[in-house]
């Protein structure tokens, strides 16, 4: 044994060969990446498994297990004395550790190999404990197909956990590692039933599944591009995300032909992403696996606040001092606004408010464009400029290309103290925090933008539009006290939309985005009139009865109940709204399936309520 474990120690590659278990920032699924190969294995152990699964698995497959040393002389015995009596193998007398054997180094069933298997199953239980070994087997037994190992077999094959299988559940389970295609369930669903059923020692009524369940990817496009590893802890938080999903699959056919669109939101305060979408995806050819939310697009105006921001932090101008709008030629360029008028002398924070473009032009010229693109620059936001290209006057319109991600961080600084941080995606990850403007600025800026959603949504949201010329890019970027939220729609290949702009196609999303989030205006003492009346006061404020946050349901007709709040109440789940009466203080709602829902509710002064329930 020592000669062996000095020239032949166990090969524990194939275990170490395992996909990634992608984790939201409460340590819940997010995500499964498949092994090397195309192969759905992830690391098991005892405690990914029920006790009634372990104690049914050694009763079949090994019921000496935790007495004997690797080797059963018994089963060994039975096993040869069947065979030289049937002139065939009836049972091949092998343990679960000489099954793990197998498993990890896949050899022909020759007896020179059960030899060998015998010789590596009295190494592995010198090296590890049983527990352990039990871990090799749940890791690599084959479960049909590209899966192997108990957890992608139990999700697969039931769409939960195998810590969440009834009895019959994890029967099956046990049975499909001994002939795992001749068993697949969803090939041959008598053969599966039929041994899961002699196993169980009766007769059972329940079905056995008859097409694989799609494992945990959400976000696909981005969790593919993060660092390879057997565990990635990022910082999005999952309820939040299967919301912001729901809502582009509801969207996404109402928007132009062979368009997509991008989206997140991210914590003001950590900077960190909570939920983020890179495109369609699956059956829908729109975008591929593009991550959008790093690709490189013209802004058109959404960079507008940060010409100000600059002009304010010089001393140029302030949000109340007057400011030309009128028709100006700065050597052979002579930019128009999108109207094609002109508004005269407007004070700067309306010039930016109504997203002017000659204001905005006057200002970069006074600021120096390769000055612009030098502070946006130190803060870690790179400007890509056309081949050969040098920062000029067209960088107040969009001409240049930068990412959503970066265009969001701009935005986080604003809302916060002027500083701008790389948005963090994967959790703990270092990065460098830099002064962009003063906080006195960045509130200022801030202030300019803070204004009702035109659909006469929320108020106290800070939001700006952008739009590329010929419409190839429609931009809306926001944030409350909380959240900083950016969108884009486009087509990914960069043709053009005919009459496409942000405000007409980015900012409805943008709206509604914030229609799943905790209502947090940035000035609650300037929002919606009114709000403070004494029939709110008198009933104590909108607040959720039922169901509570974090509630775990049961799939099937249920009431959302309210308290307080000015009537007509709005009741939304995932952002699509519930019918019911404008009297009404409760709405009925029927979940489409079992998962995460983000309930939202609305009354007539713009507070909400919101609570995030797991449907079963």
């Amino acid at each position: 044994m020592i000669a062996l474990d000095r020239y032949c120690p166990p090969n524990l590659r194939r275990l170490a060969a395992a996909g990634s278990d992608v984790l939201d920032r409460n340590g819940r699924t997010l995500a499964m990446l498949p092994a090397p190969g195309g192969v759905w294995r992830f690391r098991a152990t005892v405690d990914d498994v029920s006790p009634a699964f372990l104690s049914l698995l050694t009763a079949v497959e090994d019921r000496r297990f935790y007495r004997h040393l690797g080797v059963d002389p018994l089963a060994l015995g039975r096993a040869a004395v069947q065979w030289l009596r049937s002139g065939r193998v009836v049972s091949g007398g092998s343990t679960l550790t000489m099954q793990a054997v197998r498993l990890l180094e896949p050899r022909p069933r020759t007896l020179r190999s059960k030899a060998i298997e015998i010789l590596r199953a009295l190494q592995l239980e010198a090296h590890y404990s049983k527990r352990e070994i039990l871990g090799m087997w749940l890791t690599l037994a084959p479960f049909g197909g590209n899966i192997e190992g108990v957890r992608a077999g139990s999700l697969a094959w039931f769409g939960a956990p195998a810590t969440q299988l009834d009895p019959a559940e994890d029967a099956l389970l046990v049975a499909l590692p001994r002939r795992p295609e001749a068993l697949r369930p969803d090939r041959y669903p008598d053969r599966a039933r039929a041994l899961r059923d002699r196993l169980l020692g009766e007769a059972n009524s329940a079905p056995v599944p008859t097409e694989r369940h799609p494992l945990p990817r959400h976000a696909p496009q981005i969790v593919a591009r993060l660092p390879a590893a057997p565990v990635i802890a990022t910082t999005v938080d999952l309820p939040l995300q299967v919301a912001l999903e729901r809502l582009v699959a509801a969207q996404l056919p109402k928007m132009p032909e062979h368009s997509s669109t991008a989206m997140l939101i991210a914590d003001i305060r950590t900077r960190e992403i909570r939920a983020i979408h890179g495109g369609a995806w699956g059956s829908e050819p729109r975008s591929g696996w593009l991550d959008l939310t790093q690709a490189v697009r013209s802004p058109g105006s959404a960079l507008k606040p940060f010409i100000y921001a600059l002009a304010f932090q010089d001393g140029i101008t302030s949000a109340n001092a007057l400011i030309n709008d009128l028709p100006h030629q700065y050597g052979g360029y002579a930019p128009e606004n999108f109207d094609r008028g002109f508004a005269g002398k407007v004070t700067a924070g309306e010039a930016l408010r109504r997203s002017l473009n000659l204001p905005a032009v006057t200002l970069l010229d006074r600021i120096g464009p390769a000055r612009y693109a030098a502070a946006l620059r130190a803060v870690g936001i790179t400007l890509r400029m056309p081949p050969g290209g040098a920062p000029a006057l067209p960088l107040a319109l969009g001409g240049v290309g930068v990412t959503l991600r970066d265009t969001a961080s701009l935005y986080a600084a604003l809302a916060d103290d002027g500083s701008v941080t790389p948005l963090q995606l994967i959790r703990d990850s270092a990065r460098a925090r830099r002064s962009l403007v003063e906080p006195a600025v960045a509130r200022a800026v801030a202030d300019v933008l803070t204004q009702p959603f035109p659909g006469g949504g929320k108020a106290g949201v800070a939001w700006k539009t952008g739009t590329s010329w010929g419409g190839r890019d429609a931009w809306a970027v926001g944030f409350d006290k909380k959240h900083v939220v950016a969108v884009w729609v486009g087509r990914p290949d960069g043709t053009a939309i005919p009459g496409a702009t942000g405000r007409s196609m980015a900012l409805p999303l943008l709206e509604q985005v914030f229609d799943l989030l905790p209502f947090a205006p940035r000035h609650p003492n300037r929002i919606a009139p009114g709000t403070q009346t004494s029939a709110v006061a008198a009933e104590g404020g909108l607040r959720m009865l039922f169901p509570p946050r974090g509630a775990v349901v049961s799939r099937g007709d249920m009431v959302i109940r309210m308290m307080g709040g000015r009537r007509p109440l709005a009741f939304m789940v995932d952002g699509a709204p519930l019918p019911t009466e404008a009297s009404a203080r409760d709405a009925r709602w029927n979940p489409s399936g079992p998962g995460f829902y983000r309930i939202t509710v609305m009354d007539a002064d713009g507070e909400a309520a919101h609570a995030t329930v797991r449907v079963k």
